[in-house]
């Protein structure tokens, strides 16, 4: 009984180890991911017509570190479920506006591990500020306005993300504090 045991180890061990080399040999899943945004950008889907690509899509060439940056609104005392829900938005928002005008920058922001930052402001007229501020840097936003369906008035701004390069984005972002 302690042969079969053993050489069943010895098995499944060589087949790991044959997995992990053919694994090895293959492409790498960002190439993968580079090809799939590519193609995805010349799909027409009627939203992004003649939009020209967004600045920080040339950066992606020259930059390799990028991150996103949420920042949330303070002063709506929001619970812990709804700031991670209006998290979620922004960053899909933000998400499907580059996909489309920026494949290059979202896929170094993919490669970097997708590096995401939740910092807090405390007021609306902060937030409007602050995304001026990223506008005039050309580095892209986007913004949830709540349905006001449970915690908070309808129409509220709740969460803004910010995508680029870490140190443009520390620009605009660098002196709020963290969630």
């Amino acid at each position: 009984m302690m042969d079969v045991t053993w050489l069943s180890a010895i098995l499944v061990g060589a087949g790991c180890l044959a997995f992990g080399f053919f694994l090895g040999t293959r492409p790498k899943p960002f190439l993968l991911l580079n090809k799939t945004l590519k193609t995805a950008a010349l799909v027409d889907d009627g939203n992004n017509n003649n939009k020209p690509p967004l600045e920080i899509e040339k950066l992606a060439e020259i930059i390799q570190d990028f991150k996103m940056v949420l920042v949330v609104r303070n002063d709506l005392k929001m619970g812990k479920g709804k700031i991670a829900a209006q998290c979620s938005h922004a960053t899909l928002g933000l998400y499907k506006k580059v996909l489309h005008r920026a494949p290059k920058a979202l896929s170094r922001w993919e490669m970097c591990g997708q590096v995401k930052v939740v910092v807090k402001i405390e007021s609306e007229d902060d937030m409007l500020e602050l995304q001026k501020r990223a506008k005039s840097l050309a580095i892209p936003t986007h913004i949830v306005i709540d349905a006001g369906r449970t915690q908070i008035a309808p129409n509220s701004r709740t969460v803004m993300a910010v995508l680029g390069p870490a140190d443009m984005v520390d620009d605009v972002t660098g002196g709020l504090k963290l969630l």
